[in-house]
């Protein structure tokens, strides 16, 4: 049944009240569960939400030693009280019956229990054999968006400082590399410029293939209060299926093809410009206009270089770079002219005249704009490109960088920004925005890490995809997978699964809390503690860093993450890179990683502040003052009296406006397998489900993943809702449910299959093609056929 707009937010949000951990009680009830809360709990104790890169405050109640309720923080600015479903879930996740408590080693088929001393040398012997043998480049590290940011530094320290190995990825590399990309390629800096605030601001919402009501659901509250607040809002929902974004009170949906966002994004620039709605004298002063390379491939091969050279080894390994060539406001123009509304119609699906109206909107000069995206745009084979044109549109109509006028990309997970991308736990990167490949960067990390500037590798590492093809091929041999789920989330990933479990000389180690298809490969599993069982801080979509404390103990003998790092480091001889003194280990990590961005428009406040402000502080953070929009005079204290708005992290201080062109993806539907397969999440559960699956009431909510089946589509293959159907491709297959309606329509040779099921691994089905700038893949689309089970 469909929710109506009032039933959902009811759904979404709650109420501000607090919810008791009990096995009969998820959602508040309406009268008296705040008070049983308040009776129930000895203190409560602020903290970020463990879930979503929307960063809502939680304040968590504790009895006996244990979380027992949570309620959404009053005072907390992003969720004002609020929670979603997942955030009120947040005391059960902690005490699953199945949750690792020792740690665990493989004996043929079997784990059995061990010491954390056995499973630390075990786990250093392996390091230091292998990086004697084949040196560092033969060890990796896969951490995630939901590591802490004092784990991230850590992480990264010890292996590009101590190690010599860049070979250190994230999980963010398949949720945000494209728009980390997308900033460093336009604006010279990573992280949006703008703000939450922004959503009381605007009069007009574009929201670019996100199911912003379910992934966002707090930040879509606030989007639909501001609609509720002014009949003027304009809500533009451009999709590639009916879901709950498209719902009342949107004001025009746009449903799209698979991947024709790019020829959508570069008609609304060809109106804008044509109808004249572009902001001349703002182009004039703050925009320079570029082209890169085209045809630029996919990525499918191993070790892909442009070309298409495929190589096996390390040392003739060589990551595609795009090229730069500066072009006038009028070769882009003229580059413009292919892309009518007709053509963009042809391609897209979406009218001509809608593609003309939404662009009309976007250019109005009496209204202000926001544009949303996360992963319809970055999942993508030319992610880095689509974030380049939504930045084209507001860089020619000069809404940026303002109150209410601003790109807005939203962030997958917890620390997605805060760790991976600010503190640089990504293969090409260094703290503080800095890069591998540069001199410079190397060498004022090398000063900052007290070691020699040799030792950090001028060689950027495998990402992601690359990294676990060199697993399978045995290139890398040692790995180190902590607080992610790839055997269930990589593209194509039967071939990884098979590839981690074919002997040799691999070695792979696992930190983890429930088990999970990543923990059932490994050869040696370390149970960790989670959320409030340790110290962290994490940074947000809004550039907001957050601090906890510690409040509960983690169940037996799981350890903390950072405590595993460094037991690690001493196992290795590397114990001096954190020997800080008597100063607490996570104040002496913070203090020491705030030296990177200082000076460079990425200043944090020191560690005492955070431990202190509710509600964190959006960075940079100059003399006590946090920033909300950066670049532009008034707000940001980079930007000269004067100026205006300057772009600072290009040298010219402009931003730049991408010719980038409409290429097609990497595999389209034929004959043989004449689907789109598309991916993504739903409300109730949290990537791959292994801790909101062991939430009760969440797993009753959505207890497997099925299928969403265009209705024409089911009915020419005699396929019935809740009939077992095979989805297959030309990499694997999954057997699952069919599902006609409900929360997703699906157009005519469309389908959509949510990632949290392992028993319904879609993944085997997906192809790992990336992005060859960004080196993310897509998930969005691939080829498929369908069939009764």
């Amino acid at each position: 049944m469909k929710l109506s707009r009032r039933e959902l937010l009811k759904t979404l949000v709650g109420a501000s009240a607090a919810i008791i951990s009990s096995p009969d009680a998820l959602l508040p009830t309406p009268e008296g569960l705040a008070e049983a809360a308040e009776t129930a709990v000895e203190a409560w104790k602020k903290s970020p939400c463990r879930f979503c890169g929307v960063g809502c405050g939680v304040l968590v109640g504790l009895r006996e030693g244990k979380v027992v309720a949570v309620k959404g923080d009053p005072e907390a600015p992003v969720n004002r009280g609020l929670l979603c479903i997942k955030g009120y879930s947040l005391p059960k996740i902690l005490y699953g019956p199945d949750r690792y408590s020792a740690p665990l080693l493989r004996q043929g088929n079997k784990f059995v229990k061990i010491s954390w001393n056995q499973a630390l040398d075990i786990m250093a012997s392996k390091f230091k054999e292998t990086i004697q043998q084949h040196g560092p480049e033969s060890v990796a590290v896969y951490f995630s968006g939901q590591t802490t940011i004092f784990e991230g530094y850590a992480i990264n320290k010890l292996m590009k400082a101590g190690i010599g190995s860049n070979n250190v990825e994230s999980n963010a590399r398949l949720c945000m590399a494209s728009a980390v990309a997308g900033f460093y390629s336009t604006f010279g800096m990573d992280e949006p410029m703008g703000c939450y605030d922004d959503f009381e601001l605007t009069d007009t919402f574009f929201v670019w293939g996100s199911n912003f009501a379910e992934m966002h659901p707090i930040l879509y509250s606030r989007m639909v209060e501001r609609k509720h607040q002014d009949s003027n809002v304009k809500i533009i929902s451009l999709q590639t299926y009916l879901n709950r974004s498209t719902d009342e009170p949107a004001d025009i949906v746009a449903i799209f093809k698979p991947h024709s966002d790019l020829a959508i994004a570069n008609a609304m620039a060809h109106i804008i410009v044509k109808e004249g709605l572009a902001n001349e004298a703002f182009i004039q002063q703050h925009v320079t206009f570029k082209k890169g390379l085209t045809g630029i491939g996919y990525g499918v091969g191993d070790n892909f270089e442009y070309g298409g050279a495929s190589e096996t080894s390390w040392k003739t390994y060589k990551p595609f770079a795009d090229k730069a060539q500066p072009i006038s406001f009028e070769e882009y123009k003229k580059f413009l002219e292919t892309y009518t509304p007709e053509y963009a119609e042809k391609l897209s699906g979406v009218p001509a005249d809608t593609i003309r109206q939404i662009a009309r909107l976007l250019g109005d000069p009496k209204r202000k704009a926001v544009s949303c995206w996360t992963m319809g745009f970055n999942q993508h084979v030319r992610g880095t490109w689509i974030n380049n044109l939504v930045y084209n549109l507001h860089l020619l109509t000069g809404k940026i960088a303002e109150p209410g006028n601003g790109p807005l990309s939203l962030t997958g997970q917890p620390s997605a920004c805060g760790t991976s991308r600010e503190v640089g736990v990504l293969s090409h990167a260094l703290p503080g925005g800095m890069l591998i490949a540069n001199p410079e960067h190397r060498k004022k990390t090398a000063h900052i890490w007290n070691v020699p500037v040799e030792k950090i590798s001028s060689r950027p590492g495998y990402h992601t995809m690359e990294m676990f093809r060199a697993l399978d091929r045995g290139d890398i041999k040692v790995i180190w997978i902590n607080t992610t789920n790839p055997f269930q989330t990589l593209p194509h990933v039967g071939r990884y699964r098979k590839g981690a479990r074919k002997g040799g000389e691999r070695f792979i180690v696992v930190s983890e809390v429930y088990p999970s298809e990543t923990a059932r490969h490994a050869d040696l599993i370390l149970p960790s503690a989670m959320w409030v069982e340790k110290e962290g801080m994490v940074g947000n979509t809004e550039r907001r860093t957050q601090h906890w404390f510690k409040m509960v103990d983690a169940p037996g003998e799981a350890k903390d993450d950072l405590w595993q790092i460094i037991e690690l480091a001493k196992r290795l001889d590397l114990g001096h890179l954190f020997a800080y003194g008597e100063e607490p280990l996570q104040k002496a990590l913070f203090e020491e990683y705030r030296k990177f961005g200082q000076g460079s428009g990425k200043d944090l406040a020191p560690y005492d502040v955070y431990a202190k402000v509710r509600g964190g502080l959006r960075w940079p953070v100059v003399e006590g003052k946090e920033t909300r929009w950066r670049y532009r005079e008034g707000f940001d204290s980079y930007v000269k009296k004067g100026e205006g708005v300057r772009f600072y992290g290009q040298p010219d201080g402009r931003a730049v406006i991408w010719e980038r062109p409409y290429e097609p993806p990497a595999e389209q539907p034929d004959k043989q397998y004449p689907l789109w397969l598309t991916t993504g999440r739903v409300l109730e559960h949290w990537h791959t489900g292994t801790i909101t699956r062991r939430v009760l009431e969440l797993h009753r909510a959505v207890p497997f993943a099925p299928v969403w089946i265009n209705p024409e589509d089911a009915g020419a293959l005699g396929i019935k809702a809740g009939d077992s159907v095979r989805v297959q491709s030309r990499r694997g297959e999954i057997v699952t449910k069919a599902q006609l309606d409900g929360r997703n329509t699906v157009p005519k040779g469309v389908i959509f299959v949510p990632f949290f099921d392992e028993n319904v691994l879609i993944n085997l089905v997906t192809l790992d093609a990336y992005d060859p700038i960004s080196k993310q893949p897509d998930f969005k689309k691939c080829a498929v056929r369908i069939e009764k089970a």
